[in-house]
């Protein structure tokens, strides 16, 4: 493995751990403690706050993770082609990448739109329903990144034992060829 090959390998995991981490910590704390903290407005101002910061990050990370995913591609062009396990991981990541993708625009898109009806839905009746609607697509949304990117994670691993050659010292000696 070439120093280039660990590189783009180095960054195209740690940016998918990123976008992965960024996304599981707004579902899991950022969103709830914004839900609970509601009443005195102060979480969604807090919240909002945080996504802003955090926003150019994330696209950062997203932005390297697809250009490391193309460069690790082109890298293992000739393992892709030839090695049908390769292939089909390598064309389920690409969907599974578009999917993230498209899940995290969603949200992106979604959570811009929920913060403006709030800000409209003390005084305005349809704002309030568009809010509450909103509220319950970001319920699922606010998963579905890091459940995609996740999956991500998985099928990174899972090309990486791909490539193990001759078992190793931990492996099961009496039953060459099998991994313990």
């Amino acid at each position: 493995m070439t120093a280039y090959s660990t590189l783009v390998r180095s960054t195209h995991v740690l940016t998918n751990a990123a976008w992965f981490g960024g996304s599981l910590a707004s579902a899991v704390a950022l969103d709830e403690v914004s839900r609970e903290d509601d009443e005195a407005r102060g979480g969604l101002a807090m919240a909002e706050a945080a996504r802003r910061r955090w926003g150019p990050a994330q696209g950062l990370a997203i932005g390297l993770h697809l250009l490391s995913g193309v460069a690790v591609v082109v890298d293992n062009r000739r393992r892709v082609v030839a090695h049908r396990p390769t292939a089909v991981a390598v064309v389920l990541k690409t969907a599974l990448t578009g999917a993230a993708l498209a899940v995290s625009a969603e949200a992106y898109r979604s959570d811009a739109e929920l913060s403006d009806a709030l800000e409209r839905a003390e005084s305005d009746a349809a704002s309030r329903q568009a809010a509450r609607t909103l509220g319950q697509r970001m319920a699922w949304l606010r998963w579905a990144t890091p459940v995609t990117t996740a999956g991500l994670l998985v099928l990174d691993a899972y090309l990486g034992e791909q490539q193990r050659g001759v078992p190793g010292l931990l492996d099961n000696p009496s039953r060459p060829g099998e991994r313990a």
